[in-house]
């Protein structure tokens, strides 16, 4: 059954009829657990597999790190795509999970982006950032691969895995989301005026 509205003739659409006697579904919870309360402010890096980046992704990312400075540590580093400057796909992605596997540590708690992980708002984001905080470990970072994707060695280290979007987003893009979900995230969590 399509879940997209039918064609009518005339090139309108029409939509499904309303089903006006069941209960309209819950809400998702719109707020974190952790909202106004004192989390542990784990340092936090963003590894992100790719080439130089755009002028203005970087700009962005720095006004985002300044914001997140009044929060905790923030470090972003951008690991070289293809280090083995091979044309084999297989080659390629291995190589650059080996380059990220190096700078992942047995004290961090990793969170890797990836299509098929799970789907967070911005009150789970907040969540999974309060529930690093009480791991014990020392570092919370998150892994964003390049064009073909994260290794299997970086995917099985993870601690939790994410999606930011059901559509599939440019490494560049996919960062500059991520950056502003952090910011977004510990806003709800010190239950300030930037979430709505």
């Amino acid at each position: 059954m399509s879940v997209f509205p039918l064609s009518c003739r005339c090139g309108l659409s029409r939509s499904p009829p309303k089903n006006r006697g069941a209960p309209a579904p819950s809400p998702p919870d719109k707020r974190s657990k952790y909202s106004g309360q004192s989390v542990r402010a784990m340092p936090m890096r963003v590894l992100t597999v790719g080439k130089k980046r755009s002028r203005g992704t970087q700009l962005i990312v720095e006004e985002y790190k300044e914001k997140l400075g009044y929060y905790c540590d923030v470090e972003d580093m951008i690991l070289r795509s293809n280090p083995k400057l091979t044309s084999d796909v297989n080659v390629q992605v291995e190589a650059e999970d080996m380059s990220m596997m190096q700078q992942l540590k047995p004290e961090d708690f990793v969170v890797v982006l990836d299509e098929n992980g799970k789907d967070v708002t911005s009150e789970k984001m907040a969540d999974l950032i309060g529930d690093a905080g009480n791991t014990g470990l020392s570092r919370l970072t998150f892994c964003i691969g390049g064009p073909y994707g994260l290794g299997a060695q970086v995917r099985n280290r993870g601690d939790a895995t994410i999606r930011l979007s059901s559509m599939v987003l440019n490494h560049q893009v996919a960062l500059i989301v991520l950056m502003e979900q952090l910011y977004r995230a510990w806003t709800i969590i010190k239950g300030q005026k930037y979430h709505h």
